[in-house]
């Protein structure tokens, strides 16, 4: 099937092809370690006057997604580039496309960080192979619960302080960590509901500058899905504050707003079990809310009761003005 897709059309749809490195696991990046050509072939690099400056990910043949922080530049001098896996030398399998349109989430805040997401549209659509492939995106409802395995890719600095950004792509692994909990390393109100955080508490591991609009993903059978967009951080791998990412799940609807030609893959992402998170509590931070499930079970049972009284109340009435008939 996927070759008669491919054969009928230059680039099958993104839906089906998401998510899918063809290259095995190996393991911004501090504390990370060269990733394999084509270990992470929707991984893109945001430039500058042709100096990169973020990440980015490629999520259909004509848009990457990116951190609204990126682009507060004038489109002309920006360039996407796909298919890389170092910054300088040879990239065989390397394509650019300069951006055509820049779209900022609406209510992106730069002074809280909050919907820090964007969108960019390439100047012309880019062709699938090994090396430059979409990545699936959270859907609506997805779950990550704190200690979910994630991966950060990028060319950010590995130290923070330093000034030179690595030449070989990097990657690194971090578990997520709850957002109430991270709420609680940061400042209580910090860490909204768009955001989702990842880290070692120990420190060591982290996405750093450079690393800005880049992806970080988790894997869900033979499947990678997009869960975050590299956004803030105090410092860099330092302990007890974990990086900071724009929770893509919550921006499905408006990404498919934009994104209408050939929409992106969205995939729900499950966490099993229970979320220590939930549990999680500090000074100032509010209770967790009470589900509602169980109410709003009774009240519909209630409400199924009350039509059923009803229709027999009718019944009756029907077999008594029979009887009269």
């Amino acid at each position: 099937m996927f070759a008669a897709t491919a054969a009928a059309d230059e680039n099958p749809s993104s839906a089906i092809v998401c998510g899918k490195s063809p290259v095995a696991t190996g393991t911004r990046i501090v504390g990370g370690q060269n990733a394999s050509a084509g270990r992470w072939p929707w991984q893109a690099s945001l430039r500058q006057f042709g100096r990169h400056i973020c990440g980015a990910s490629l999520i259909n043949k004509d848009w990457v997604l990116c951190a609204a922080h990126c682009v507060g530049f004038p489109k002309i001098i920006l360039t996407v580039v796909l298919g890389q896996q170092t910054q300088q030398g040879s990239n065989p399998n390397e394509v650019s496309r300069s951006v055509k349109l820049i779209i900022k989430h609406p209510s992106y805040d730069p002074n809280t960080n909050d919907n820090d997401i964007a969108l960019l549209k390439l100047s012309s659509s880019v062709t699938f192979t090994d090396f430059i492939r979409p990545v699936c995106l959270a859907a609506d409802n997805s779950v990550f619960h704190s200690g979910t395995e994630s991966w950060i890719t990028g060319w950010g600095v590995t130290a923070e302080g330093e000034s030179l950004s690595p030449n070989i792509l990097q990657e690194v692994e971090v578990p997520v960590i709850g957002n109430r909990q991270c709420n609680c390393l940061y400042e209580v109100g910090t860490i909204t509901d768009n955001m989702i955080c990842a880290g070692l508490l120990e420190g060591g591991k982290d996405s750093c500058q450079g690393d800005s609009g880049g992806p970080m993903v988790n894997r869900q059978n033979t499947v990678w899905i997009q869960s975050g967009i590299v956004s803030f951080g105090k410092g860099c791998a330092r302990p007890n504050l974990p990086g900071v990412y724009t929770r893509v799940s919550r921006y499905q609807e408006w990404i498919s707003s934009h994104v209408c030609s050939d929409p992106p893959g969205f995939v729900q992402f499950i966490s099993t079990g229970a979320d220590s998170d939930n549990t999680y509590s500090c000074s100032g931070l509010p209770p967790l809310p009470t589900s509602t499930a169980s109410t709003s079970r009774t009240t519909s049972a209630r409400s199924s009761s009350k039509q059923n009284s009803i229709s027999y109340f009718l019944l009756l009435i029907a077999i008594l003005f029979s009887f009269h008939m």
